[in-house]
């Protein structure tokens, strides 16, 4: 029993959720599971290499400080989200508790806001590599680079914050079952048995500030960086320096992309087994991508790589 009356009437709320997963289809559990469990391997493995390669006196940029921090961010959110469905794709029971929900609410968001923030200072510090060269270890020294770092942290903590508390001080009087494999925002929603309308402009705000204006700010990098890039004499230095800045554009095109679908209009919008498909984008994917993108494009990394695997 998952509800409990409330005082004399028949009002009850909710004091745990179930979570229905990817599919109802119980022949597809096993599949997903080992599945899922080679992806959350790999995301580890890759991510952990990422900042281990990294730690290597030559990385000492502010590039490879902030390749090491996303590693961080996507290794603490693909744990967030992927053990509990590992376990739910054995378990009959599918429940997640009422704080264990609003805690993988909480923490989903600071990492995805974090992670926002954090590729708009990557996009800075390629702007900064490109566009001003004789300036760059100045504009962008350790402090810079901590104190952005720093931002992203904080700017996700305060988001995250606001969301769940919002969303939690609101009431679920039942049902309780979540059409979705991790509690976030848009299933969460359609539970609630009040007006949701408030909530929703606000998190229609909160979406502009954590995706379209950080992504705004990488697109404005980006159209200076390629101005740039254009005006090199040499066709192979043309080459060499869009080919430093392709690895983190195709990483924010993939994570930019899923999340503002799903959460642009955060209760209607798409059908919600397309939102599953859009949130496994960013919190498994995109986390296992991004070390082989990042390692494949880099010839430093895959040198580093190389002589840790012979050794």
């Amino acid at each position: 029993n998952h509800t409990e009356k409330v005082g004399r009437s028949n009002y009850t709320t909710v004091t745990m959720f179930i979570l229905l997963g990817l599919s109802r289809h119980t022949e597809l559990q096993i599949l997903f599971f080992f599945m899922f469990l080679l992806i959350y391997t790999i995301t580890i493995i890759g991510n952990s290499l990422i900042i281990i390669v990294t730690v290597h006196p030559s990385f000492y940029t502010p590039m490879y400080f902030f390749l090491r921090v996303l590693s961080f961010i996507d290794i603490c959110t693909t744990s967030v989200i992927v053990p509990k469905m590992l376990v739910n794709f054995l378990s009959q029971d599918k429940s997640i508790s009422y704080i264990g929900c609003a805690a993988q609410l909480y923490f989903l968001i600071f990492l995805a806001a974090a992670e926002c923030y954090l590729l708009v200072a990557m996009a800075y510090d390629r702007y900064v590599a490109i566009c001003n060269p004789l300036r760059y270890t100045i504009m962008m020294n350790r402090r810079v680079c901590f104190s952005l770092v720093l931002l992203s942290f904080l700017t996700g903590n305060v988001v995250s914050v606001v969301q769940t508390a919002w969303v939690f001080t609101l009431p679920f009087c039942g049902p309780n079952k979540i059409n979705y494999f991790f509690c976030d925002i848009s299933p969460l929603l359609i539970l609630l048995c009040t007006e949701t309308s408030l909530y929703e402009i606000q998190a229609t705000t909160t979406t502009v500030l954590v995706i379209f204006t950080p992504f705004s700010l990488i697109l404005l990098s980006y159209i200076f960086i390629i101005s740039r890039i254009l005006t090199m004499p040499s066709a192979k230095g043309r080459y060499k320096t869009f080919c430093t800045c392709s690895s983190h554009l195709l990483v924010v095109m993939l994570y930019y992309g899923s999340g503002s679908l799903i959460y642009l209009r955060p209760k209607f919008s798409y059908p919600q087994d397309a939102k599953k498909l859009l949130a496994l984008v960013y919190t498994t994917i995109t986390p296992m991508l991004n070390p082989i993108i990042y390692s494949l494009r880099n010839k430093d990394v895959k040198r580093i790589l190389r002589t840790i695997m012979r050794k």
